[in-house]
């Protein structure tokens, strides 16, 4: 430093076939777990949207009757979220769920249905599903993109450091750079081969870590949906 003054679960069990700790960050298996995690969170803000606004607006009208069917349009909609979440699940995951069971109207009508659907366990399941895996699903992608990003950004700095010598004023990538109080500039470049090699380095620790950090994520919403979404 230069300075100056997939396989993976079915039906809860791992598959022999999942990458070991070397070979993870390199793996398919680990970037479909990664995928899962990206596509979460703009399906979870859709999914909490319409729950969240659907709830409370039939909560709001239930006194006047308007708000039953707006609720059980809420239900209907869950189990459509609850559908897609166990495809995805199971396409990016491994993870195969029982489908739940058809739902049952056993009264004529438009009332019949609507009655049917908010009587409907599957549907306040998935309903609920949507509510509390939106937080967890903020964090995955936060977290697995950071990791990722971090990982090979670092790891693969020895092939781009030079651009910085070259293509800016600095003498390599630049970590620092301030005046004290006594007008001293003190400017901090990554030029040493150590210290590109240091930088690698912590790149493969985030690297390597990466696959372990999204299976510890994507586990919490295996269980959530064997919880919620699973038929029983």
């Amino acid at each position: 430093m230069s300075t100056a003054a997939y396989p993976a679960a079915t039906g809860g069990h791992h598959h022999l076939g999942r990458p070991g700790f070397w070979r993870a960050p390199f793996s398919g298996h680990t970037y479909r777990e990664y995928s899962y995690t990206v596509s979460g969170l703009p399906l979870a803000i859709l999914g909490f949207t319409l729950v969240v606004t659907l709830f409370s607006t039939g909560l709001g009208l239930v006194v006047t009757m308007l708000g039953l069917p707006v609720l059980a349009l809420l239900l209907a909609v869950s189990r459509g979220l609850g559908a897609a979440e166990r495809l995805r699940a199971r396409t990016l995951l491994g993870l195969e769920l029982p489908e739940p069971p058809a739902l049952k109207v056993t009264r004529e009508g438009a009332w019949g249905a609507i009655t049917a659907r908010l009587a409907d366990p599957v549907g306040w399941k998935a309903a609920f599903h949507q509510f509390v895996t939106f937080p967890w699903a903020v964090l995955s992608f936060t977290l697995s993109t950071v990791f990722l990003s971090v990982g090979w950004g670092l790891a693969l700095f020895p092939c781009y450091q030079w651009v910085f010598a070259r293509y800016t004023p600095w003498n390599g990538y630049r970590i620092a750079d301030w005046t004290d109080s006594h007008g001293v500039q003190h400017v901090y470049d990554i030029t040493e081969t150590w210290q590109i090699a240091a930088v690698t380095l912590l790149g493969l620790v985030f690297l390597f870590l990466t696959p372990q950090v999204i299976r510890a994520l994507t586990n919490a919403n295996r269980f959530a949906d064997r919880a919620l979404l699973a038929g029983r």
